[in-house]
């Protein structure tokens, strides 16, 4: 039987390379698709962006500082994550060096006992024993017990040197973790220096732009021309990703009405009520939520966008296959790139204010191919619930 074992597995063994093979080469095919989906797109973008710069200057201003904005913003939270992080290591610290000091009181005492009664007993613990005891047998075990008592308190000793040397090394942990945060201050603080100039920055390019639209009476034809951005963006991008479709066993189309909205938050603008002038109406829903709030996906897909876009600032586009995209704007930062998978309730962005808004909240879209549907239709549940 033997003989027969290694055959049988040198075909099992040949049998499983082409397979390990074929996912090897099956995963670099799919790197190499993303790697071509994030340079198609990057190439429309860059398209996108000589166009409307050649269109408004001050656009392209805006776009620019609104992206150094957006960099400080997710500084300063990976500075608190930071600081958070290394404040919980010091509590830490603090809460073991408590525990060494009253396991080292208690030691201290313990060894304080022992060498209390050796000087009692005098400096000739041993001689005292040898010529005080007439049994051997009983001077045998009294030899054994001095033997333990001596070798505990020599380990009392150890023990009690040990805690002295981590106490001590614990203060050095504590000390570093003091400076850590000390650094992260003064960092954070010229951080928020740099923010607040940014800002201002932000603020006279937007009243320079609303004051330029306003003098020349376009605004409704600059809404109209973020608009026609925004539907040439989807249109390329669903033609891009034809090349690349979503396969799912539970399409998007069957979760009409148990969606979750993307945020909490308060609706300022509906879909399909009329925008200024009453010329152009609402593609999506615009709802009011606090800056740095997570805005979660709403079911799987894969980013296709993730960018700044005139009109939806920091913008991110997922799609979820057979036609349907969602749409998130007006963000403060952006959690993912294109290309990247997410789920549903994966956090892929923070509320904000991009695109030269003047209140803070959050756009959100549904897009059947190039048409905007109505989100109530779609998503009936609250976050949380």
């Amino acid at each position: 039987m033997k003989p027969a074992i290694k055959p049988f597995l040198l075909i099992l063994l040949l049998l499983a390379s082409p397979v390990a093979a074929e996912e090897d080469d099956l995963t670099q095919i799919k790197e190499q698709e993303l790697e071509q989906v994030r340079e198609r797109i990057s190439g429309l973008k860059q398209s996108m962006d000589a166009t409307s710069s050649e269109r408004d200057k001050v656009t392209g201003e805006l776009q620019a500082a609104e992206a150094n904005i957006a960099e400080k913003r997710q500084r300063l939270r990976d500075l608190q994550r930071e600081r958070a992080f290394t404040e919980k290591r010091r509590n830490e610290l603090d809460a073991k060096i408590s525990a060494n000091e009253t396991e080292l009181d208690r030691e201290i005492g313990q060894l304080g006992q022992q060498l209390r009664a050796a000087y009692m007993s005098g400096s000739q613990e041993r001689l005292k024993l040898l010529l005080n005891q007439q049994d051997p047998a009983m001077l045998g075990r009294l030899m054994v017990y001095y033997s333990y008592l001596n070798d505990h308190r020599s380990n009392n000793i150890d023990t009690v040197t040990g805690r002295i040397r981590e106490l001590a090394s614990l203060r050095a942990q504590v000390a570093a973790e003091e400076a850590r945060l000390s650094e992260i201050a003064k960092t954070r603080y010229a951080e928020l220096s740099r923010l607040d100039s940014a800002q201002q920055q932000r603020q006279s390019l937007l009243a320079s732009l609303r004051q330029r639209i306003s003098k020349e009476g376009r605004e409704i034809e600059h809404l109209a021309a973020q608009e026609k951005d925004l539907a040439r963006l989807i249109a390329e991008l669903t033609s891009i990703l034809s090349d690349y479709p979503i396969s799912s066993e539970n399409p998007f189309s069957e979760h009409k009405g148990r969606l979750t909205w993307p945020v909490a938050g308060s609706l300022l603008h509906d879909f399909g009520q009329p925008r200024v002038g009453g010329g152009l109406r609402w593609n999506g829903v615009v709802m009011t939520a606090p800056r740095g709030r997570e805005v979660r996906a709403v079911y799987h897909g894969r980013v296709a966008f993730a960018d700044w876009l005139a009109g939806l600032g920091l913008l991110i586009i997922v799609d979820h296959g057979d036609g349907y995209m969602t749409l998130y704007g007006y963000n403060d930062t952006l959690m993912k790139n294109a290309g990247d998978w997410v789920a549903p309730g994966d956090v892929i962005a923070t509320v904000g204010d991009s695109g030269g808004q003047q209140q803070v909240g959050l756009y959100f879209e549904i897009r059947k191919g190039t048409q905007p549907v109505n989100p109530r239709h779609w998503i009936t549940r609250t976050p949380g619930s």
